[in-house]
């Protein structure tokens, strides 16, 4: 990657651009710029979440999750490199495999609410959409690996599915629960199931 920062106000940004990894300027209102900064920004709410009571095996997850989304950064801000490698992609299948199979069976819509992990995580996940749309953006304007796109989406399934198990983790050993959606439709549907009975 281009130099290490040595000060961070430069006031080169002024004029409304930033300079990317291969020294070029850009519009801080391009695409790409666009999706460095949602990328940036998932990282810091991730950041946010480790402060949290969390389970070991969740924080090292998160803290590998967050040195990924630093490497995806890098790679956006020079047009053309790859430091996300498709292992990655691979590392967050095994991982939803395995947090997922320690859920029971998700039958109903949930909130995004719980213990305020959870929330955190919930948060986590809606701004990787958002990062995750910029970089289909993006990748409208540009040619770019399908490995940050592909990133992206699975991360956002993997922090749902965290945001479901820290809803059950307790420090205390007690186990919670998800917030159910409280469907109108449903209500009326096991109603009328119950009635048929």
């Amino acid at each position: 990657m281009g130099q290490r920062l040595t000060q961070i106000a430069t006031r080169t940004g002024d004029n409304g651009s930033t300079g990317l990894g291969d020294n070029t300027r850009v519009s801080k209102s391009s695409l790409r710029v666009h999706a460095m900064g949602d990328v940036d920004e998932l990282n810091s709410h991730i950041g946010v979440l480790l402060c949290e009571d969390i389970p070991e095996s969740v924080r090292l997850l998160l803290v590998e999750i967050q040195h990924q989304l630093f490497n995806l950064g890098g790679e956006l801000s020079i047009p053309g490199f790859e430091l996300l490698k498709p292992e990655a992609v691979l590392a967050l299948d095994a991982a939803l495999a395995e947090h997922n199979e320690a859920l029971p069976r998700l039958q109903e819509f949930i909130l995004p609410a719980g213990s305020r992990g959870a929330s955190l995580a919930h948060v986590c996940r809606t701004v990787a959409r958002r990062a995750e749309r910029a970089v289909v953006a993006l990748e409208g304007q540009e040619t770019l690996k399908d490995t940050p796109r592909q990133y992206l989406n699975r991360l956002s399934d993997l922090l749902f599915v965290l945001a479901r198990v820290l809803n059950r983790y307790r420090s205390d050993g007690t186990v919670g629960d998800d917030v159910y959606w409280k469907s109108e439709r449903l209500a009326l549907s096991t109603a009328a199931q119950a009635l048929a009975r």
